[in-house]
């Protein structure tokens, strides 16, 4: 950040281009204080930034100013792996990114039989946060597996079930609906190990036959068609940025 220079542009002009507000309603932000350059709270309407590298939030809330970052939401099918390149000949997430110029790559992964929620984006930082287990972002999965699912089962995925690499809880766990023949279970985790939700879910007595992640961190899966990949809006981008900013301070 460099005020008293001419490098960079004027706060209120990148602020407008980012789509937070008009250039008039972004000089009442930062004149209010509601603005701050990399942690620094700013109230002269000469500040310049350098939309590369300075970070800028709104209320907490981070913005994105690189425009040529790109952040996308895919709802994976079943039957795709999660790699750009499958050396085996299987469908893999090329066929979902031909919209975008940008090469994009998976945050984390969701193994070729569970659909949902999936993220796609060429800024790495945020990537390496997002998919690092030690950051613990929350997924919600929404598992369809035989047998009736009980209270005391539900009860049992929080305490913690014990696996062949260590124990593991789930942060929240809700039965949605239960019949003689199958049970839909709600699960909550920030685990990132390899086929959790299934090897939990086998241990306790009821092997999964259908798995959705509907929720990724902040970003909600909503009516996404399966198949069907978008930009996310300004409102989950920033969400996504904020927690990854969160997360880089916390190291």
């Amino acid at each position: 950040m460099t005020d008293a220079s001419t490098e960079g542009e004027r706060l209120q002009k990148v602020l407008a281009a980012a789509g937070v507000a008009s250039r008039r309603v972004s000089e009442q932000l930062i004149v209010e204080g509601r603005v701050r350059v990399n942690g620094v709270v700013v109230t002269e309407l000469g500040t310049r930034v350098k939309p590369e590298t300075d970070l800028v939030d709104v209320d907490g809330t981070a913005i994105q100013l690189d425009p040529s970052k790109r952040y996308v939401m895919l709802n994976k099918p079943t039957g795709v792996v999660s790699t750009m390149r499958d050396e085996h000949g299987r469908r893999d997430l090329r066929e979902f990114t031909r919209d975008w110029e940008e090469r994009l790559y998976n945050v984390g992964r969701l193994d070729a039989e569970t659909s949902g929620l999936l993220v796609l984006t060429n800024d790495g930082a945020l990537a390496h946060v997002l998919a690092h287990p030690s950051f613990g972002v929350t997924k919600v999965y929404i598992a369809k597996v035989t047998g009736r699912v009980t209270p005391q089962t539900i009860a049992r995925l929080t305490r913690g079930v014990t696996l062949e690499d260590g124990d593991i809880a789930a942060d929240k766990a809700r039965l949605l609906d239960a019949s003689p023949g199958e049970s839909l279970v709600e699960l909550t985790l920030h685990s990132g190990r390899n086929r959790i939700v299934r090897r939990m879910m086998a241990e306790v007595g009821h092997p999964v036959t259908e798995l959705v992640r509907r929720q990724f961190g902040p970003l909600h899966l909503g009516p996404l068609p399966v198949g069907r990949a978008r930009e996310l809006t300004t409102v989950e981008r920033g969400a996504l940025l904020t927690l990854s900013r969160a997360s880089e301070e916390i190291q």
